[in-house]
């Protein structure tokens, strides 16, 4: 039994190519074309794809969109990002949102059809050539994690208080404690999360969704 396969992309050539060089092999089977991302949530309702090839540029809603909404109305096609885009920002959100794949659009052919069979079996196919910035990436993550986790309750509410700009006696005041007991969380804080001022400290906060930026 084929494979069946959507594509979502902007570009109608591209879509068209793909289309040939997939259809070359007789286990795929091409069984709709999306140009925005409207249109490619309608057509996989209406086609139940195994494997979405989804572009991250699109109109009215964005491949990252498209993903997340996938997602949240748990449809069971597998999805596999495939796209210009080699940041690791890129792949990082989409992982976290739940791709099953991530291809780059000057990938080799025979790349992206290892990845259709490899996510159509159940696993994850993320681009070769990325692997060692995710992987370096996720651990970094993992450390700033664990730093977060040895913050108590208290000084993580200090850590948001400095991140919004606020001062020892401001703080000391909202949370009526002394500013000598500020001092000392401030110190701990630092020690624990690995910064040397304030303004370290804020971005940190802002990396691990301490606080959100408004």
């Amino acid at each position: 039994m084929a494979i069946n396969v959507l594509l979502a992309d902007d570009h109608k050539m591209v879509r068209e190519g793909l289309k040939q060089l997939l259809e070359i092999d007789s286990e795929i089977k091409v069984v709709g074309e999306a140009g925005d991302g409207y249109e490619c949530l309608n057509i996989t309702n209406k086609t139940k794809p195994n494997i979405v090839l989804l572009d991250l540029n699109m109109p009215n809603l964005d491949g990252l969109q498209v993903l997340s909404i996938m997602k949240q109305q748990k449809m069971l096609c597998k999805i596999i990002v495939l796209t210009i885009h080699n940041e690791i920002e890129y792949l990082i959100k989409a992982i976290d949102i739940g791709c099953d794949g991530y291809i780059l659009k000057d990938s080799n052919f025979d790349t992206l059809k290892k990845a259709i069979f490899s996510v159509y079996a159940g696993e994850t196919y993320i681009e070769p050539s990325l692997m060692p910035l995710l992987n370096a990436s996720l651990a970094e993550r993992d450390v700033l994690k664990d730093k977060v986790s040895e913050l108590t309750r208290r000084e993580l509410e200090v850590l948001k208080m400095i991140a919004s700009g606020a001062f020892n006696k401001e703080i000391a005041s909202t949370l009526n404690i002394s500013e000598r007991t500020v001092k000392n969380h401030v110190s701990n804080i630092f020690k624990k999360i690995g910064v040397s001022d304030r303004t370290q400290a804020a971005v940190f906060a802002i990396k691990n969704n301490i606080i959100s930026i408004k």
